[in-house]
């Protein structure tokens, strides 16, 4: 059978050409215009993914020299606290220029001993229990010159007695806990307190 679209009628040749336009039209939306439609709608919520976080990212730069000013502000605090709590390195010599102390006041020295060092979150804090003989004044000379430390040492449970027999070089016993305080770098246990270079006479 031989089929010709000349030899139908003017409208169904018509007809047939519309069809094969709309199927024609048809998969070129099918096929061609809805994946790059689809593939647009990705790329616009990429865009605006991105313009987002260029946004965030503009805020966050232009917050920079505020963060930069905090950072600055917390080291110089760290400075300051490093300035009255020494880390475990300078802690023994520490405790050596209080024994030091305690001689040049005229005080000697019966008992020098460590105590339990009790460890807090950032910071801990070394007991030493002192046993001391000397006159009052030179009791006071030694907690003045204590108290004159850059680095932080307090002196606590201070119990003074007279003695019997005093004379003018000796005329009470002192005992009393002087703790100071070590600035952990990495918190956790800390070492045990170091032991004092010597012993007064």
């Amino acid at each position: 059978m031989d089929l010709s679209l000349t030899k139908l009628p003017w409208y169904a040749q018509l007809g047939a050409f519309f069809l094969l336009g709309v199927g024609g039209c048809g998969v070129f939306y099918y096929y061609y215009e809805m994946p790059v439609r689809a593939d647009m709608v990705a790329r616009q919520s990429q865009l605006a993914s991105l313009r987002t976080d260029i946004l965030k990212g503009q805020t966050t730069a232009r917050k920079l020299p505020e963060f930069q000013g905090q950072v600055a502000d917390l080291q110089r605090r760290l400075d300051s606290l490093r300035a009255v709590l020494p880390d475990e390195k300078d802690a023994a010599d520490l405790l050596n220029r209080m024994q030091t102390v305690a001689q040049q006041s005229n005080l000697t020295i019966k008992t020098f001993k460590p105590g339990v060092v009790a460890t807090k979150q950032l910071h801990a804090e070394w007991p030493i229990q002192l046993d001391l003989e000397g006159t009052y004044h030179n009791l006071a000379t030694f907690f003045d010159r204590v108290s004159k430390f850059t680095r932080i040492v307090n002196v606590t449970d201070v119990d003074i007695k007279g003695r019997e027999k005093p004379d003018p070089n000796l005329t009470i016993t002192a005992t009393c806990t002087a703790t100071t305080f070590v600035l952990l770098d990495r918190p956790g246990a800390p070492k045990p307190a170091p032991k004092p270079a010597g012993r007064g006479a």
